[in-house]
């Protein structure tokens, strides 16, 4: 069978029949609206809505129009104010409208598949809370597809409507549960022309980038990393301290076969020696995520309130809200205030008391901002002694050491300090992280880390690294300038692109709100063997329309720059080339890179 299904962005053609479906409906069918003389209903959304059209060949069959949040309004903003319906304030909402298939079409999937990509390309923007005017006859339908009335009902002609509102996590498990038969079959017959993938990853969390799937995961064909240019993950361009490759150098069978010493003492003397930190302090990992997961899940319940910086590091609220089920919430954080954290704005919403744990990456990923190690300090002293706060120093030597939390927290029961060894020493794939807390939390910690869990070789690695600051410190201050050019190569691409520079080995690209999605120029940059990340995921903030790019090393750049240009060039509209991008075969990007 073809694939004479296809779901799709509107196409200004598709937009009249849009109006005339909406009057036959609304106005003659429903009587929602008035009769309009010349057959068509429009809507003062229209212009700025986003339409999502089912067509089966050349016939259009359906459509669903959804209104984001950077908009700043909504249709229900016709009939309730903020005051009544305040959740239209809070953080990554959008409105699901009109939801319309022509009357042949009822009975088949077209409904279900127009609600399905709707939610795709929400969660795909970042979108967390959807909130829609569902028919006050059809309730038990839209409960079962996961919606709950908020207790507003809305008259609009002669139609009643309650206001309802699910999770987008929810609805999605809802509608794939329901309709898992049905969904698993238009997979295969559908023509999915939009910027998501048809499936969400199997935890609805993609760790890491997808340059290492095009290398190859198998390790068959690692020569291939030779042609990729890996900027969608945030490994170091640069090889680590010529200690490193000596150590494992010197007998790689030894350390290969060589049971570790089982709880890193080697390892974290050396930490403690470097950082001036008193070694009961301290607790190591392989890798940061390692540490997270493992400390979160000790400290926090379904029942823990979190707060987390908005945007920030995918693999917080991959833990909280969907390993462990926190009640979360999103400290947000905005591009017109330079995605700084506000200090007197955090410390009013933390002061209530309410938290349980509030996590703040510092230097944030993905903003790439630093908050000044004075005013966090402030922050803290001020806050509720209930509250804990995890740092996340990953990439806190492209700043300096000196910003340090560290010795807060070997001292204060309240903070805990993670650090990653991957980012700044260039051992990622070594696997090694240690985390900074008073020694009584330290202590708890390392009960609940099984032996050896640091391999000897990552041990080996990180010893070396530490003793080397001057070779490091050299490495950083290179990626400063690495990233300064980069930017100013990116920023040079026919002026159509904003590039906001990051205190770190990673810088954004802005496309502009009438070009193409982030998705679309990450997977048109693909076709060069070039990975970048679609920010759009983390968050709506970001809407849909932001790149991270990691700094690699010259030559690298200059292949991202020529990537840039010729898929910029392919996706300018009336470009020769494909119809439409090549469908999308990976997982939604939502953690970030490896830690």
């Amino acid at each position: 069978m073809g694939r004479e299904l296809q779901v799709r962005v509107a196409t200004p053609e598709d937009l009249e029949w849009i109006h005339e479906l909406r009057h036959r409906v609304y106005a003659e069918e429903l009587g929602q609206h008035a009769p309009d003389p010349g057959g068509r209903l429009r809507d003062g959304l229209d212009g700025d809505n986003v339409y999502l059209v089912a067509a089966r060949g050349a016939a259009r069959i359906g459509f669903v129009s959804l209104t984001p949040p950077w908009l700043g309004r909504y249709a229900l903003d016709k009939y309730l104010t903020r005051e009544e319906l305040p959740l239209l304030d809070e953080g990554g909402v959008f409105e699901v409208r009109i939801l319309t298939v022509e009357p042949r079409w009822r009975t088949t999937a077209a409904a279900p598949l127009l609600m399905y990509a709707a939610l795709r390309w929400i969660a795909a923007r970042g979108g967390r809370q959807v909130v829609a005017m569902g028919r006050t006859e059809l309730l038990d339908m839209y409960r079962a597809a996961g919606l709950r009335p908020v207790g507003r009902t809305v008259r609009s002609g002669a139609l009643t409507f309650e206001v309802l509102t699910g999770s987008v996590s929810g609805l999605t498990k809802a509608t794939t549960d329901r309709y898992r038969t049905t969904l698993g079959r238009l997979a295969a017959q559908v023509d999915w022309r939009l910027d998501v993938p048809f499936a969400p990853a199997p935890d609805g969390c993609e760790h890491g980038g997808a340059s290492f799937t095009a290398i190859g995961t198998d390790f068959r064909t690692l020569q291939r990393r030779h042609q990729v240019v890996a900027a969608d993950v945030l490994d170091a361009w640069f090889p680590p301290a010529p200690g490193v490759g000596a150590a494992l150098a010197e007998d790689p069978d030894w350390a290969a076969r060589t049971s570790p010493p089982a709880a890193a003492e080697g390892l974290l003397a050396e930490i403690a020696a470097a950082r001036a930190l008193p070694v009961e302090a301290l607790a190591v990992g392989a890798g940061s995520s390692d540490l997270i997961f493992r400390a979160f899940g000790q400290w926090l319940t379904p029942e823990s309130r979190v707060l987390l910086m908005d945007p920030g590091y995918g693999e917080y609220a991959h833990v909280t809200e969907k390993v462990i089920g926190c009640r979360v919430d999103r400290f947000r954080l905005r591009r017109e205030d330079g995605w700084r954290i506000d200090p007197a704005r955090l410390s009013a919403v933390v002061g209530s008391g309410r938290y349980d744990l509030v996590v703040v990456v510092n230097p944030n990923n993905p903003t790439g901002r630093h908050a000044p190690a004075a005013e966090l300090r402030s922050v803290i002293a001020a806050a509720p002694a209930r509250t804990r706060w995890w740092i996340d120093e990953a990439y806190l030597g492209y700043v300096g050491l000196a910003e340090s939390l560290a010795d807060l927290a070997a001292t204060d029961p309240r903070v805990v300090v993670c650090t990653s060894l991957s980012k700044m020493y260039a051992l990622s794939g070594m696997r090694a992280a240690f985390l900074v807390a008073e020694p009584v939390t330290a202590a708890r910690l390392r009960r609940w880390t099984p032996p050896w869990p640091v391999s000897l070789p990552a041990q080996l690695a990180a010893v070396a690294a530490l003793r080397d600051p001057a070779y490091y410190g050299e490495r950083w201050q290179r990626t400063h300038e690495l990233r300064r050019r980069l930017a100013a190569d990116l920023a040079g691409l026919d002026g159509v692109v904003t590039v906001e520079e990051s205190v770190a080995n990673f810088l954004g690209v802005i496309l502009p709100p009438d070009g193409p999605s982030a998705a679309q120029l990450v997977q048109e940059c693909r076709r060069y063997d070039v990975y970048l990340r679609d920010l759009s995921p983390l968050s709506p903030e970001y809407e849909g329309r932001t790149v991270r790019i990691a700094v690699r090393d010259s030559a690298e750049n200059a292949r991202i720059v020529t990537a840039c240009q010729a898929a910029l060039a392919a996706l300018r509209p009336g470009a020769a080339g494909p119809e439409a991008p090549a469908p999308v075969a990976s997982g939604v990007a939502t953690a970030g890179s490896a830690r």
